[in-house]
């Protein structure tokens, strides 16, 4: 009998212990797509990596009773528990339905307009502030480019979707991937099975703390332009800002951040509107004969990744595709977000432009007259600073999962305890981070170089390159020859603009690093 109880008593508190286990694991995958609301697409690369590390760092075991061994009695039904080694074995009878509904708690699905909603965001950010500039250096080359980036990061985005299927022994097509991630892996397997996520993760991970530093560069630039009678110094305001910003070393989820998601970017449209609104009312005063069929060589493969950048969304695009409600909607909604964003960006872009003409500078509030800018730019910086802690702990998450996390194949000790608090140790590292990103902000503060720099890097190579290579990879068999003539001219006309991009990007930060050390 007490053998009884004591068997009953374990099976219970391990229940128990799954459950918790499960429970966050779902919450975690919630905040994850409830963080992809915000405007920028790091969000939606946090969302995706979530969304991977369910469904392959976390492999789902069903809890099947044991029988009448020793007389103990099965575990409570539904029981799940996650191994985050992913060593242990599915059981035998574990049913594929089983799998597949425990695999979508917690990832309500949502409809065409609501994954728009999430693209739109995505690509018309706060970072077409820096659209006009690109246009300063490449004219009406500049706007072709607005409208080519469209195009064809619409039609990665399909064909990357497209690498998620395979057709079975039925002839049906399956979904039999999840994360872009999985595509990578896939692609280099068998013999190098793990290199295609690996890449993808490093490309993500410099994206994101990239875009972290933007974010301190841009609320450094944006307070001293907007008080420039102040005695404090652009480098001193990006010091402030990380201050504000520190705290997020303490996070332990998104969800306070992310109720201001919907409020931050609804403040960015009224801002972008603000600007037009301004220049329209300088139409009589617009310098046409400014812009010319001429580019600027030194310059202008900045502005590709600038323009390149801010149309960044792959990333999050499978997890987004597996959670609508009718996925066959997903090319049609592609279309649509896709063509919206390039009229919108074509707009703003030349509209500021012809506003100032030679005048444009990097960021384009900074153009606005002294009595509106301050006002338009402390929202600016309000948003950025409410925006920050999305990609900094979308790259902590995948930081501390490779490095720490990873089962046996982790590089370095876990960095939580056995109660599942953060060591001493592992919150020094994310203090790290945070200020190795105000570093780079005060040595490099060059909004438009460093845009520049990450969108020829990682924008052009997780939106050109690799989805047009995995596409050749996996289904060069079904493809038509202009679908291989179309994958093929993108990898190279993406490959050469993103070193052309990437190399006139490293020297312009390399001589700004310079001229910082010297004063």
């Amino acid at each position: 009998m007490a053998t009884l109880l004591r068997s009953k008593l374990s099976n219970v508190a391990t229940s128990v212990s799954h459950k918790s286990q499960a429970k966050m694991s779902g919450m975690f995958a919630r905040m994850g797509f409830q963080a992809a609301t915000d405007e920028e697409a790091v969000g939606f690369a946090h969302c995706d990596d979530l969304d991977m590390e369910h469904r392959q760092g976390l492999q789902m075991d069903i809890l099947k009773s044991e029988g009448s061994d020793e007389g103990g009695e099965p575990p409570l039904e539904g029981d799940i528990h996650y191994q985050r080694d992913g060593t242990g074995p599915l059981p035998p009878s574990a049913s594929k339905e089983a799998c597949s509904e425990l695999s979508g708690q917690g990832k309500p699905k949502i409809t065409a307009w609501e994954a728009g909603w999430n693209v739109t965001n995505a690509i018309q950010g706060m970072f077409v502030l820096g659209l006009p500039y690109a246009i300063l250096h490449g004219g009406y080359l500049g706007l072709f480019l607005i409208i080519f980036a469209a195009v064809v990061c619409c039609y990665t985005g399909k064909i990357l979707i497209a690498c998620l299927y395979e057709e079975n022994e039925d002839g049906e097509i399956v979904r039999v991937r999840d994360s872009y991630v999985d595509i990578a892996n896939a692609c280099c397997a068998p013999r190098f099975p793990t290199l295609g996520g690996r890449i993808v993760n490093v490309a993500q991970i410099i994206e994101l703390v990239m875009t972290c530093i933007l974010y301190v560069v841009v609320s450094g630039n944006l307070m001293y332009n907007s008080f420039p009678n102040l005695p404090v110094s652009q480098k001193s305001w990006s010091i402030i800002a990380t201050a504000v910003l520190l705290p997020c070393a303490f996070l332990k989820n998104l969800k306070a951040v992310s109720k201001f998601s919907l409020l931050c970017t609804l403040a960015h449209f009224v801002i972008n509107i603000l600007v037009i609104a301004y220049c329209l009312s300088r139409a009589r005063d617009w310098a046409w004969d400014k812009v010319k069929f001429y580019i600027d060589v030194k310059k202008f493969p900045i502005s590709i990744g600038i323009i390149v950048f801010s149309y960044t969304s792959q990333i999050f695009l499978p997890s987004l595709e597996g959670n609508m409600q009718n996925p066959k909607e997903f090319h049609c909604m592609m279309n649509w977000t896709h063509i919206a964003a390039c009229i919108l960006k074509g707009l703003f872009a030349l509209v500021a432009y012809l506003t100032w003409a030679d005048e444009t500078k990097e960021v384009i509030t900074d153009n606005l007259p002294s009595t509106i800018r301050a006002v338009v730019n402390i929202f600016l910086v309000a948003k950025a600073l409410l925006s920050y802690p999305l990609p900094f702990f979308a790259a902590v998450e995948v930081l501390e999962r490779s490095l720490f996390q990873d089962g046996n194949r982790a590089f370095f000790p876990n960095c939580y305890g056995g109660d599942g608090r953060l060591k001493s140790w592992g919150l020094t590292l994310r203090c790290a981070l945070v200020v190795f990103t105000l570093l780079m902000a005060i040595y490099v503060p060059h909004f438009a170089l460093l845009m520049g720099l990450t969108g020829s890097l990682t924008g052009a190579g997780l939106c050109f390159l690799l989805p047009s290579l995995f596409h050749l990879k996996l289904l060069w068999r079904k493809l038509l020859w202009h679908h291989v003539f179309f994958d093929v001219a993108i990898f190279v006309i993406g490959g050469i603009c993103s070193v052309s991009g990437f190399i006139h990007s490293l020297e312009g930060l390399i001589e700004a690093f310079r001229t910082n050390a010297e004063d």
